[in-house]
C-alpha cells in the first residue's frame, strides 16, 4: 500500500492513479467539469491555484495545488523506498530461514 502526499496533509493510494497531468489543456479543463458535474471531483487544492490534476482508476479527478512534476518525483520515492524495504524483508527472511535451518542440522547432529 503506497500512499502519496499532494499537498496540504492529503494522501491519495499511488496504485488508484492513472495519470498526473497539468490543468491547462482544454480536453482537462472539459473533464475537470464532467467531474464536477457527475460528483466525482476533489479539490485538494486549499483554494490555491490548481496546479496538478490525478486521474484515478475509479474516475474520481482530484485537484492539487503541486506541480505534476512534484507528485511523480513522491511517486518515485515511494517506490525505490518500498522497493528497498521490500528487498530488506526478504533478506531477512532469507536469513532467518538459514538460521533455522542451521539450527535443525545442528539438533539432528547431536
Amino acid at each position: 500500500m503506497k500512499l502519496i502526499n499532494i499537498g496540504f496533509g492529503n494522501i491519495v493510494f499511488a496504485n488508484r492513479l492513472i495519470a498526473i497531468v497539468s490543468p491547462e489543456s482544454a480536453p482537462v479543463k472539459r473533464l475537470i467539469q464532467d467531474a464536477r458535474d457527475r460528483g466525482m471531483l476533489i479539490d485538494a487544492t486549499y483554494g490555491r491555484r490548481t496546479r496538478a490534476v490525478l486521474i484515478t482508476d475509479s474516475d474520481h479527478v482530484i485537484l492539487s495545488a503541486v506541480q505534476p512534476e512534484t507528485v511523480a518525483n513522491r511517486l518515485n520515492t515511494k517506490d525505490s523506498e518500498s522497493d528497498k524495504a521490500e528487498d530488506q524483508e526478504r533478506s531477512a527472511g532469507i536469513e532467518e530461514d538459514n538460521d533455522e535451518m542451521n539450527s535443525d542440522m545442528e539438533l539432528a547432529d547431536e
